[in-house]
C-alpha cells in the first residue's frame, strides 16, 4: 500500500474486470477510492490527518457483484480486509453483537498479515536453528572441556586424519548427518523433539462495564502469565521441520514491532465492507417508538461514530477508525437508503447504484472471469483426468434459463448460475469415474443444456430448484 508501484485507478478497474463483470460506474467509484488512499500517504503531513475517505455506498439486487467488488478491491490493496453483516448487531433483543467488534477483527486480521510477512521474511534463518534441533536429536553433542577447538579443521588428529578425541568424532559425524539433512536423506527418521504446548484456555466471567476487548485482553495476560508447557513428540524429521518452523520463525520476530505495523496499516489501509445495511434501516420511516425499528435505529447510531472516527480499544491496542475506508452495500428492496438515518447517511457520501444482471452478462460471467463456474467445474474433473469443455451455444442458452428463472421466480443474480450449473452437471459428476472413467472427454452441447434443463424452465413451480 506504500509503495510507488502502486495501481492506477485505470489499472484497478482492469484488475476487476478479470473477475467480475460489468458494473463499470462502482468499479470507478471503488477505484478511486482506493488510489485516494495512497494519495493520502504521500500527500503534505499537515494535511494528511484531514483528508478523510469517502465511504462508498452500493445500492443493488443480491448477486449482482458488490461483495465481490469489495473483496477483490482488498486483495488488489493487499490490506486488511472485514466483512460484517449489519444485520447480526441486531440478533440479540435490542443489543446484538458489540458494533466495535467490527474494528477488533481489522486489527487482529492486520497482525495475522504482518506476523506471516515478518516470518516468511527470517525464514532462512529459522530453517537453520531448525536444522540445529534436528541435528541435536539425531546426534547429541558433546560438550567438552574450555579452551579446546575440535570439529572439522580443528582438534588434534592425527596424521592419517582420524579423529583422537570424542568431541572430534562427535562433530564430524554431526557435519555428516547435517548433510544427510540437507540431502533429503533422512525424511523418514523418527526423531524425539520438544514442542510448545497451547496455552489452557481460560474462561472468565463477565463483569458489569466490562466490554469484549477487555475480556479478551484479561483472558491474554492471565495466559501469559501462565508456564509455557513443552511435551516430547516422536515425529520424522519432515514432519519435525514442520513444527518447529513457526515456532523457531517467532522467536525471531519482535511481537511488539509488528503490533505497532499492524495498528498502522489498520488504520491507514484497512477496509471494512458493511453487508446488508438495507436490513437495519427504518422501513416505515419514523420509529413509533418501540418493535423492530428501535433495535435497527439503535444499531445505526451505534455504527455511527465508528463510521465517522473513533478510537476502539483492542487487545494489541487503541485504533483510531478516522481514516477506515467502509463500504457498505444493500438491496434495498424495502426500505431505501434515504431510511437510514441522516447522520449515517451523510458519512456514505458516494452513492452507486449496481445493474441488474441481463442474459449477456450472464454469458459472460460463464465465459470470461479467471474464476469462472465453467472454470471451476472443468478444474474439479481435471483432478478425475476428465476434461469438460463447453460448446459457446450452450454457454448462451445456460446464460438464458439462469435469466428467466431469475424473472419468474426471484431475482438473486449470478447466484442463479450456480444452481442451473449444478442442475446439468450433477450426472456427470456422480457418474466420474465409476461409469466415466479417465481421460474420458465430455462436450456440453446446448441439445444436452436443453434436454437437463428443459423441465426446469417449463414448470413453474420451481421451489426446489431455489437457491
Amino acid at each position: 500500500m506504500l509503495n510507488d508501484t502502486f495501481l492506477t485507478p485505470a489499472q484497478i478497474v482492469a484488475e476487476l474486470d478479470k473477475y467480475i463483470i460489468g458494473q463499470h460506474e462502482a468499479k470507478r467509484h471503488v477505484a478511486i477510492a482506493l488510489r485516494n488512499r495512497w494519495r493520502r500517504l504521500h500527500a503534505p503531513l499537515d494535511m494528511q490527518a484531514e483528508i478523510v475517505p469517502n465511504n462508498i455506498l452500493m445500492i443493488g439486487a443480491t448477486g449482482v457483484g458488490k461483495t465481490e467488488i469489495a473483496r477483490r478491491l482488498a486483495h488488489l490493496a493487499d490490506a486488511p480486509f472485514v466483512k460484517v453483516e449489519a444485520s447480526k448487531f441486531t440478533e440479540v433483543g435490542y443489543v446484538g453483537r458489540d458494533v466495535e467488534s467490527m474494528v477488533r477483527d481489522l486489527a487482529e486480521q492486520s497482525v495475522n498479515r504482518v506476523k506471516a510477512r515478518r516470518q516468511e521474511a527470517v525464514k532462512a534463518q529459522a530453517a537453520e536453528a531448525v536444522e540445529e534441533v534436528i541435528l541435536d536429536a539425531l546426534i547429541p553433542p558433546i560438550s567438552q572441556p574450555a579452551g579446546i577447538k575440535t570439529g572439522v579443521g580443528f582438534g588434534s588428529g592425527g596424521g592419517d586424519g582420524t579423529p583422537t578425541s570424542d568431541a572430534e568424532l562427535n562433530e564430524r559425524t554431526r557435519e555428516r548427518f547435517r548433510q544427510k539433512i540437507r540431502n533429503g536423506e533422512l525424511e523418514d527418521r523418527k526423531i524425539e523433539i520438544q514442542v510448545a504446548q497451547g496455552a489452557p484456555s481460560i474462561g472468565i466471567m463477565g463483569a458489569p462495564g466490562m466490554d469484549e476487548s477487555a475480556m479478551s485482553g484479561l483472558q491474554d495476560m492471565l495466559g501469559n502469565m501462565m508456564p509455557k508447557k513443552t511435551r516430547k513428540r516422536k515425529v520424522t524429521v519432515a514432519e519435525a521441520r514442520r513444527l518447529l518452523l513457526d515456532e523457531e520463525a517467532g522467536k525471531l520476530i519482535d511481537m511488539d514491532e509488528v503490533k505497532d505495523e499492524a495498528i498502522r496499516q489498520c488504520e491507514n489501509a484497512g477496509i471494512i465492507f458493511i453487508d446488508e445495511i438495507d436490513k437495519v434501516a427504518s422501513s416505515g420511516g419514523k420509529s413509533g417508538g418501540s418493535g423492530p425499528d428501535v433495535s435497527r435505529q439503535g444499531v445505526q447510531r451505534d455504527l455511527l461514530p465508528i463510521v465517522e472516527g473513533s478510537a476502539v480499544n483492542t487487545k494489541y491496542g487503541i485504533v483510531n477508525t478516522d481514516h477506515i475506508l467502509f463500504i457498505a452495500a444493500g438491496a434495498f428492496h424495502v426500505s431505501k437508503p434515504s431510511d437510514l438515518i441522516p447522520e449515517l447517511q451523510g458519512r456514505f457520501p458516494i452513492r452507486v447504484e449496481l445493474q441488474s444482471l441481463t442474459k449477456d452478462d450472464f454469458y459472460h460471467i460463464l465465459k470470461e472471469p479467471r474464476n469462472a463456474l465453467t472454470k471451476q467445474y472443468e478444474a474439479l474433473l481435471q483432478a478425475e483426468a476428465v476434461e469438460l469443455t463447453f460448446d459457446d451455444e450452450a454457454l448462451l442458452r445456460l446464460a438464458e434459463i439462469a435469466f428467466e428463472v431469475n424473472a419468474e421466480v426471484e431475482n438473486i443474480g449470478a447466484r442463479r448460475l450456480h444452481t442451473v450449473m449444478s442442475r446439468l452437471l450433477n450426472d456427470i459428476l456422480y457418474d466420474v469415474p465409476d461409469k466415466i472413467g479417465p481421460n474420458a472427454h465430455i462436450q456440453i452441447t446446448a441439445a444436452l443444456v436443453d434436454e437437463r434443463l428443459s423441465s426446469m424452465v417449463k414448470n413453474r413451480d420451481l421451489s426446489q430448484y431455489i437457491l
